[in-house]
C-alpha cells in the first residue's frame, strides 16, 4: 500500500524506448501550494499614490482625492512627510517647477501650488480643462497638460495664480503622458500610440509626427534623440526623434508587467511595472535595450521619478518606495512613507471577518466574496484592540490597558458594545469557550472571565504564568498560553474559578501565539519560528519538532494537515504538519504589511496585515507532481518531472514489478524551480518503474 504522499500511477523504463509522460500524485491535503491574494481591506486607509517628481531634499507625491504630499527624502532611508495640500481633484501627476508644483487632478484640470515652504503647502491657481488631466509637464512659462480625450492642453503659468489656456492640439487618442523637450511636447495617447506636438507656437500647437508602438502608451521620457515610452503589456518602447516629424521606433524590451510610467537618467530607463515593480534597462545601445535589475515593490508601481542615486516609486495603495539604484543591477529599497492603521487580531465567523486594529477598535469586514471584502461596521473600543474571538452574537476583544471588551455584532453594520471587565494588566490575546473568555494578560497571565451574561462579564479567576502572556488557545479542559520568553503554559481550567498550572515547555524563541490540533499545540515562536510541542500528557508537554519560517511568526492557526503562520514581514506561511514530528514548508505568500495573526476558515485564510488591514487568501490545491519523460542511455534513465516546490527536497524511487513491495531510493535532492531531472545511473537494462515523492 502506497502511503499518502506516495500515491498515482507508475512509470516505466526499457532499454529501448523513451515513455510518454504520466502523472505521479504529490499526495496531501486540498491547501499545499502557494497561497493567492484575492482581496484586501483597506487595501490601504489612504488614497493609492499615483505619481511622484523630487526637487532638491523634497519627493512631491500626487495621491488621488488626499491631494499633495510633500515627503522630505533628504534621508532616503527614513522619508518623512512634512506637509500636503489638497488639490479640488483627484491628483493623478505632478511636476515642478521653480517654487511651485502643477498637480494634473483629473476634471479640476491644473492645479498651481505654491510649495517654497515644502512644510505648508498652498494651492495658489488653477485651470479648469475640458478633459480630463492626467499628465504635466512644465517648461519655462507653460505648462503642458494631457488632458485625456481633450489631448493637449497648453497652459501659460507665467502668473501662477492666474494660469490661462494658451492654445492647445486635439490627439487623436486620450492623452495620458506628457514630455517637452525644446520646442516639441512628446504626448503618451494610449492606442493612438506616441505622437509628437510642435509647441514653438504655444497659441497653435501643430502634430509634426507620430510613430505607432505595439501597446498602449501610458507614459513618456524624452532624453537626447530617443523618446522612451512606457508601452502597458508591451513594455519599453525607444523610439528615435532626432526628426521629430518621422520619429522611428529603433528598438524595445517588453517587461514582465505592465508599463505604466517611464523615467532616464544616463544610460538607464526606469520603469514603473504596475505588479513586477521597479524595471532597470540598459538603454546605452538604444536599438537593443537589456534589462539588468529590478526590484518588486510591495505594491503596484505606477509612477516613477528618478534624483541621483535613488528612484522614487509611487506603489499604489503601498505609498511612497525609494529604491537605492546606485548599482543599477542590483537595486535595493532603502525606505517608503506609511499612514497609520495597523491590524492585530482577526476571527472569522460565518461571512464575517473580525479584525483587532489598535487603535482603530474592532472592524467588522464582509468576506462573503472573499475577493472583495469590504467594512461593514466598526466600534472604537477605548483601548487598543489586539485580539478578538467570537461566539455567537458577540466579539469578545482584548483590549490592552481597557481588558475585556463584548461588542454585540448580531448587526454587523452597527457593533454595538454591551460590556466590560478590566483585567489587572495588558489584554492582548483572548479565547472563548462557552460561558467563559480566558484572556492572555500580558505580565498578569491567564485571566477568567464569566462572559455567561455578556453584559455583565465578571472576572472569576487568573493564572500568573511566568512571563508575558501573548496568546491563548483553549482545548478540553485546558488553556495553553503562548508566555513570550517563558514559552508554552499549560492551565486547566476544569475549574475556572480556580486556573492551575500543570506544565509548560520553554521553547527556544519568544513564544507571541498558539493554536491547538489534536494532541499537539503548535506554537509562533517570534525568530524560532513555528514550535509543535505534544501536549497529550499536559503536565509533561514535550518539544517534537520545528519549522524555522522566513521571518518573525507571530500568530498560527491549524486547519486540517497544515499550520498557517502569520510571519510578519514575510506574510502568511504554510506549513505542513501532517507528520508533526517533520512539518515542513510548503508555501507562502509575502503581504504587504506585517502579518501579526492568521484565521482559516474553509479554503481562505485571513490575515491581520498590520497598516494594510485584512488580506484575504485562497488555499489552492497542491500541486501534482508530472514526471514528463524517462530517457534511457547506455544503462542509465534520466528521469524529468514537474511542479516541484523550490526548496523542497525530493526522492525518486525505483522498483522492478508491479507488486511495489520494494522501492529501493535513487537519490534526494532538493529542487531549484518547479523542474527537476534525476539520474539513476544503474538503471541498467532490466525494466524499472519509479516514483517521486517530497520529504517532510
Amino acid at each position: 500500500m502506497k502511503d499518502r504522499k506516495q500515491t498515482g500511477r507508475l512509470a516505466t523504463i526499457n532499454h529501448v524506448y523513451v515513455l510518454a509522460a504520466l502523472t505521479l500524485v504529490l499526495a496531501g491535503p486540498a491547501q499545499g501550494a502557494d497561497p493567492v491574494l484575492i482581496g484586501q481591506w483597506p487595501g490601504w486607509p489612504r488614497e493609492p499614490v499615483q505619481n511622484v517628481a523630487v526637487s532638491g531634499n523634497y519627493a512631491y507625491v500626487a495621491t488621488g482625492q488626499a491631494g499633495l504630499l510633500v515627503i522630505d527624502v533628504s534621508d532616503p532611508a527614513n522619508p518623512q512627510r512634512v506637509g500636503g495640500c489638497d488639490t479640488n481633484g483627484p491628483a493623478s501627476a505632478v511636476a515642478v517647477s521653480g517654487g511651485n508644483a502643477y498637480a494634473a487632478t483629473g476634471q479640476a484640470g491644473l492645479q498651481v501650488i505654491d510649495v517654497s515652504d515644502p512644510a505648508h503647502p498652498q494651492r495658489v491657481g488653477g485651470y479648469d480643462t475640458s478633459g480630463f488631466a492626467y499628465g504635466v509637464a512644465v517648461s519655462g512659462n507653460y505648462a503642458y497638460v494631457a488632458d485625456g480625450p481633450a489631448g493637449l492642453q497648453v497652459i501659460d503659468v507665467s502668473d501662477p495664480a492666474h494660469p490661462r489656456r494658451m492654445g492647445g492640439y486635439n490627439t487623436s487618442g486620450s492623452a495620458y503622458g506628457v514630455a517637452v523637450s525644446g520646442h516639441y511636447a512628446y504626448v503618451a495617447t494610449g492606442q493612438a500610440h506616441l505622437q509628437v506636438i510642435d509647441v514653438s507656437d504655444p497659441a497653435n500647437p501643430q502634430r509634426v509626427g507620430g510613430c505607432d508602438t505595439s501597446g498602449f502608451a501610458n507614459g513618456v521620457a524624452v532624453s537626447g534623440n530617443y523618446a522612451y515610452v512606457a508601452d502597458a503589456h508591451a513594455g519599453l518602447q525607444v523610439i528615435d526623434v532626432s526628426d521629430p516629424t518621422n520619429p522611428q521606433r529603433v528598438g524595445g524590451y517588453d517587461t514582465s508587467g505592465y508599463a505604466e510610467a517611464v523615467a532616464v537618467s544616463g544610460n538607464y530607463a526606469y520603469v514603473a511595472d504596475a505588479w513586477e515593480g521597479l524595471q532597470v534597462i540598459d538603454v546605452s545601445d538604444p536599438a537593443h535595450p537589456q534589462p539588468v535589475g529590478g526590484y518588486n515593490t510591495s505594491g503596484s508601481a505606477y509612477g516613477v521619478a528618478v534624483s541621483g542615486n535613488y528612484a522614487y516609486v509611487t506603489d499604489d495603495y503601498a505609498g511612497l518606495q525609494v529604491v537605492d539604484v546606485s548599482d543599477p543591477a542590483q537595486p535595493q529599497w532603502v525606505g517608503n512613507y506609511d499612514t497609520t492603521g495597523n491590524a492585530h487580531g482577526v476571527a472569522v465567523s460565518g461571512n464575517y471577518a473580525y479584525v483587532a486594529d489598535d487603535e482603530s477598535g474592532l472592524q467588522v469586514i464582509d468576506v462573503s466574496d472573499p475577493a472583495q471584502p469590504r467594512r461593514v461596521g466598526y466600534y472604537d473600543t477605548s483601548g487598543y484592540a489586539f485580539g478578538v474571538a467570537v461566539s455567537g452574537n458577540y466579539a469578545y476583544v482584548a483590549d490592552f490597558v481597557a481588558g475585556l471588551q463584548v461588542i454585540d455584532v448580531s448587526n454587523p453594520a452597527n457593533p454595538q458594545w454591551v460590556g466590560g471587565c478590566n483585567t489587572s494588566d495588558l489584554a492582548e490575546g483572548v479565547a472563548v469557550s462557552g460561558n467563559y473568555a480566558y484572556v492572555a494578560d500580558g505580565p498578569a497571565g491567564l485571566q477568567v472571565i464569566d462572559v455567561s451574561n455578556p453584559a455583565n462579564p465578571q472576572w472569576v479567576g487568573g493564572c500568573n504564568t511566568s512571563d508575558l502572556a501573548e496568546g491563548v488557545a483553549v482545548s478540553g479542559n485546558y488553556a495553553y498560553v503562548a508566555d513570550g520568553p517563558a514559552g508554552l503554559q499549560v492551565i486547566d481550567v476544569s475549574d475556572p474559578a480556580h486556573p492551575q498550572r500543570v506544565g509548560g515547555y520553554d521553547t527556544s524563541g519568544y513564544a507571541l501565539g498558539v493554536a491547538v490540533s489534536g494532541n499537539y499545540a503548535y506554537v509562533a515562536t517570534g525568530r524560532a519560528g513555528l514550535q509543535v510541542i505534544d501536549v497529550s500528557d499536559p503536565a509533561h508537554p514535550q518539544r517534537v519538532s520545528g519549522c524555522n519560517t522566513s521571518d518573525y511568526a507571530s500568530g498560527v492557526a491549524v486547519s486540517g494537515d497544515y499550520a498557517y503562520v502569520a510571519d510578519e514581514e514575510a506574510g502568511l506561511q504554510v506549513i505542513d504538519v501532517s507528520d508533526p514530528a517533520h512539518p515542513r514548508r510548503m508555501g507562502g505568500y509575502n503581504t504587504s504589511g506585517s502579518a501579526y495573526g492568521v484565521a482559516v476558515s474553509g479554503n481562505y485564510a485571513y490575515v491581520a496585515d498590520g497598516d494594510w488591514g485584512l488580506a484575504v487568501f485562497n488555499l489552492p490545491s497542491a500541486p501534482h507532481l508530472l514526471i514528463t519523460s524517462i530517457i534511457h542511455t547506455s544503462g542509465t534513465a534520466t528521469v524529468y518531472y514537474t511542479h516541484t516546490i523550490p526548496g523542497t527536497a525530493y526522492t525518486l524511487e525505483y522498483c522492478t514489478d508491479l507488486s511495489m513491495a520494494n522501492w529501493q531510493p535513487v537519490g534526494t535532492q532538493t529542487a531549484a524551480g518547479s523542474i527537476a531531472v534525476q539520474t539513476d545511473p544503474a538503471a541498467g537494462d532490466a525494466q524499472r518503474y519509479y516514483r517521486v515523492s517530497y520529504q517532510p
